[in-house]
């Protein structure tokens, strides 16, 4: 490609190849190649003016020089552009969209005659009065009403100048608003979305390396340790560990065999497999997360609600003013000067910006909020309830005593139990089975199929006994194994705090196994900064024992907490908070906490969460540090704090507007431009980060070390 160079600084270059050196069409791929490089740090591509920008590493000039004078546009393949690119083309469009506007604008005003200028606007006027004409036909009175009446007033005062001010600032604001939405689903949607240009494509001549644009339905894909799914598929061929926490909350590996469904985003940890394709990837499970995130400003905050139906209601009083004034005054230019300010216009318009804008902020905290009104609720809420077990703790149970009866052993009870134990790999399990690993006990099948009892345990026929193992409540309540008070006694002495497993085989009792699940070492730290930001009731809910429920709240700080609940417990727990006023906070992990998550305010689930859970929960934390809650705290309660904030700046400056606009203190064409330059600058402001960067250690970003 032949080209000059326009700007040449250290590590920072720019190719001037010509108007028509290449299509809009193209930027995407030009993009995309001069990207590839690994001397490349980022790029701009611009067709207006064949402009490509290239920051590259020290020392690599030439070889920048030599890959944009080998691009062969012609070569070049329409390809659909990285979502970083744009990204980049949304910021671009927006600022050639404004440069644009703002030129035209002020060079009409310099260089048109006069009536052509007046024609002009009378064109341009015709918009806004159609809209106006429409929502009253609709029997509706809002701010589309107010922007054409204040656009006719000035017509029909032959104020031509003040009304093309007027659809000006107008358009602006539209403007601003649009490149706002548009940004944030851009960069929540790349927040999410697989990183993945090609693939392996399986072929009779062996394995191809094709873009993933090209890859088809049925095609059969090879991904291999390491690298991530990028389809929903089925395994045809390999055997593979599958990390699945993206999609399923499950930290855990999965093996994956031939036969066994796999989804995009997913990543392979250890082996190979062949995936044939089943759902590409504009329409795989991921995909239809990210498109709930980009709707996920039709949720909308309470504040945000209010604020749109409060910017509809006051638009009536502005008309009321106008008309006043005209007959306390008799001077039409004070009246319309009036009708140029409204509250609504501002209202209506930073409010959805500062709350997508909320949302977006989180999304780059690795925290997804599905919609604004959940930032209120998180703001708003005095009481959060957490599960014990995975939330609080690590999920990471450790074996810590045996305890055997009758004919059997210590061993002989533990490798029993992690034989059964092994079919299940939830973490008590896993507890179990590493316990028996570490004591060198190992483990063969003789048992007979094993059946999960959901939330109680495990049975299964041994040497032609039942064989059971489980909770207290499972073993002696449901399956009606004796339990004597020595028995009782001497596991309540060893167990301490922990939570027990009981064995039993042939209705009797054989042994118990004593498991500790220490709470997350951030925990205590995470429950004291709630406290400070707001919190004011702190809860445990947990099917574990008195003992151990106690143990892990006094290591904690909490004082509230409710032992052997069942999920439907956790639920009436929640409900009951709320019938007595109090605002929750339901922070869970597990299927059996998903009752009590639909059942809160607003739902939270870390990233070691059950599939179930994620998708019942309103928020979810990539992370499993439980301090991010803190960031969702803050996060939220700035939100709230800045929405107040645009509320008192906005009817002040706006009710000075009026004020001077009734006395005769400035003209229409004064009050509309600073009316419109405020609400252009309450949404700028909107825009913005709540924690600046100097700020961001010390607000949202999680201190290095936890409290032990």
């Amino acid at each position: 490609m032949k080209f000059k160079i326009v700007y040449d600084k250290p590590q920072r270059i720019r190719f001037r190849c010509g108007a028509y050196a290449f299509d809009k069409e193209y930027e995407g791929a030009i993009y995309n190649l001069v990207t590839a490089s690994p001397y490349v740090n980022s790029a701009q591509v611009s067709s207006a003016n064949g402009g490509i920008l290239v920051n590259y590493t020290k020392g690599s000039r030439s070889k920048i020089i030599d890959l944009v004078r080998a691009i062969n546009v012609k070569a070049l393949k329409k390809n659909e552009p990285s979502a970083e690119f744009g990204i980049q083309k949304i910021d671009s469009d927006f600022h050639d969209n404004l440069f644009t506007l703002v030129a035209k604008h002020y060079l009409s005003k310099m260089f048109l005659p006069a009536p052509i200028r007046t024609a002009i606007t009378l064109y341009r006027s015709a918009k806004y009065i159609k809209k106006a004409l429409k929502t009253l036909w609709n029997g509706k009175l809002t701010v589309d009403v107010l922007d054409g009446a204040s656009v006719v007033a000035c017509l029909c005062q032959r104020k031509f100048k003040t009304a093309a001010t007027v659809m000006f600032m107008l358009r602006i604001s539209g403007l601003l608003e649009e490149y706002t939405h548009a940004r944030t689903k851009a960069v929540l949607t790349d927040s999410l979305a697989i990183k993945t240009d090609r693939v392996w494509l399986v072929t009779d001549d062996g394995d191809v390396l094709i873009p993933i644009e090209d890859l088809r339905v049925g095609d059969k894909i090879r991904v291999q340790t390491g690298k991530v799914i990028p389809v929903d598929g089925v395994v045809a061929d390999g055997e593979a560990t599958v990390n699945e926490s993206s999609m399923t909350g499950e930290p855990l590996p999965v093996l994956k065999r031939e036969g066994i469904s796999v989804y995009a985003g997913t990543v392979i940890e250890e082996g190979s497999i062949v995936v044939t394709v089943r759902q590409l990837a504009s329409n795989t499970k991921i995909s239809k997360i990210i498109e709930l995130i980009g709707n996920s400003e039709e949720l909308k905050a309470g504040v945000q609600s209010r604020a749109e139906a409060l910017a509809d209601r006051i638009v009536p009083f502005s008309f009321i003013g106008f008309f006043a004034t005209l007959i306390f005054t008799k001077n039409i230019t004070r009246a319309v000067s009036l009708l140029m300010v409204d509250y609504s216009c501002a209202i209506k318009l930073s409010t959805p910006i500062a709350v997508i804008s909320a949302v977006k902020e989180a999304a780059d905290n690795d925290i997804t909020i599905k919609g604004g009104k959940y930032l209120e609720a998180f703001a708003n809420a005095d009481t959060i309830v957490f599960d014990k077990t995975g939330t609080l703790t690590n999920a990471e149970p450790v074996l810590e005593k045996v305890v055997a009866f009758g004919d059997y052993t210590e061993d002989e009870v533990l490798r029993i139990s992690a034989c059964l134990e092994e079919h299940f790999p939830h973490s008590v399990a896993n507890a179990v089975v590493i316990g028996a690993e570490k004591r060198g006990i190992s483990h063969s099948e003789e048992h007979t199929e094993v059946e999960y009892v959901v939330a109680h345990g495990i049975a299964t026929t041994l040497h032609g006994k039942r064989a059971i193992i489980g909770s207290k409540h499972f073993v002696v309540e449901d399956e009606n194994v004796t339990v004597t008070k020595e028995q009782q006694n001497i596991i309540d002495e060893k167990s301490g705090s922990c939570s027990v497993l009981y064995l039993a085989i042939g209705g009797e009792l054989s042994g118990a196994l004593c498991i500790s699940d220490p709470p997350r070492k951030e925990a205590k730290q995470a429950i004291d900064m709630l406290k400070k930001q707001g919190i004011k009731n702190v809860v445990m809910l947990t099917g574990d024992s008195y003992r151990a429920a106690k143990a892990t709240a006094a290591m904690l700080g909490i004082t509230d907490y409710k032992c052997q609940v069942l999920p439907e417990d956790k639920h009436r727990y929640v409900e009951e908070m709320k019938q007595n006023g109090q605002k929750v906070i339901m922070v869970g992990d597990g299927i059996n906490d998903t009752p009590a998550l639909a059942a809160a305010n607003v739902s939270v689930a870390m990233n070691d969460a059950s599939d179930i859970a994620r998708e019942t929960a309103d928020i979810t934390i990539k992370g499993s540090d439980l301090r991010a809650l803190v960031r969702v705290r803050k996060l939220s309660k700035d939100l709230m704090k800045r929405i107040n904030k645009n509320y008192r700046f906005i009817i002040a400056f706006n009710s000075a507007l009026l004020l001077s606009g009734f006395m005769g203190v400035i003209q229409p064409s004064v009050s509309a431009f600073l009316h419109n330059a405020s609400t252009m600058m309450i949404c700028a402001k909107s825009m913005t980060p709540l924690t600046k960067k100097n700020d961001k250690d010390k607000a949202l970003s999680l201190p290095e070390k936890a409290e032990q």
